[in-house]
């Protein structure tokens, strides 16, 4: 930006602003959006998607440790009943943590898993047919177009929360352990 000359201030003023718009930066107090990508006995990582609203234009990852899952019982917590790769989560960003993730919890009653997908539902190719099995239903042989239709459905399926410990998938009924964020009323 260049401020206009005047005959009272002859001095011309030059402003340089970056071209590019930073997003928005995790802070200490801040709630994020992270998707689960790994999942070991002691803790599990997550790629941070939105720092409240709005969503990150960079790379953050985050930890969530055994002792930041929830607030008490914290040396019963198992982190594989607790969360799976490919689970959203609404955590809390605790502090910086290393050089290389910030720290989350999930220790109050509306942080946990928002959305998981089922994985109840799986599909494998056998000969020139697909095959669509269910940990609960028998499998159903289907053409290539059926397959396509049913798996595009199948594989977005979300578990639905049951309670604050378990959801269920919505077309299989199978239930699995979660630490479940508790939905906003």
């Amino acid at each position: 930006m260049v401020t206009p000359f005047t005959p009272s201030d002859p001095r011309l003023t030059v402003e340089v602003t970056g071209h590019k718009s930073h997003g928005p930066v995790p802070q200490p107090g801040s709630v994020v959006i992270a998707r689960v990508t790994k999942v070991m006995t002691r803790s599990a990582s997550a790629d941070i998607m939105c720092v409240g609203p709005k969503s990150v234009r960079e790379k953050f990852t985050g930890i969530i440790r055994q002792q930041d899952v929830r607030a008490t019982e914290i040396d019963k917590v198992d982190m594989h009943l607790s969360f799976h790769p490919g689970d959203i989560v609404r955590s809390l960003v605790l502090s910086l943590g290393d050089a290389r993730a910030y720290f989350l919890s999930t220790a109050k009653n509306e942080l946990g898993v928002v959305s998981a997908e089922s994985i109840a539902a799986s599909a494998e190719i056998k000969s020139n047919s697909y095959i669509i099995s269910c940990t609960v239903s028998s499998a159903e042989h289907l053409s290539d177009r059926d397959f396509h239709q049913c798996w595009a459905i199948l594989k977005w399926c979300n578990y639905d929360p049951v309670s604050w410990t378990e959801m269920q998938c919505p077309l299989t009924g199978q239930i699995e352990q979660r630490k479940v964020a508790k939905a906003a009323s």
